[in-house]
């Protein structure tokens, strides 16, 4: 995960969340930079951490906060973007 990245808990919840920002939506959403090496890092970086936290992995869950620098900037929430099950080729189960 990279300094704008966060891991937070809400409620029993342990969340890791991609945030993903651009100057315009020019391009596409935000949020289609999170692809399937996106999420199998993301979901590397969590398996380690709940490993060391001793924290069940039901518990977990992956959001993306994607922001758009336009005026009035735009921010959006998107809970539960992706499932471990989703992830790549080289998914594995708990």
């Amino acid at each position: 995960m990279t300094p704008k990245d966060l891991i937070a808990w809400e409620g029993d919840r342990l969340v890791f969340v991609e945030v993903k920002s651009r100057r315009t939506g020019e391009y596409g959403p935000p949020e289609r930079a999170v692809g399937p090496e996106k999420q199998a890092h993301l979901l590397r970086v969590a398996r380690e951490y709940t490993r060391k936290t001793q924290t069940p992995w039901e518990q977990v869950r992956f959001d993306i906060v994607t922001v758009i620098l336009t005026k009035p900037t735009r921010v959006e929430l998107l809970r539960d973007s992706f499932s471990p099950q989703q992830v790549g080729p080289n998914r594995r189960t708990a």
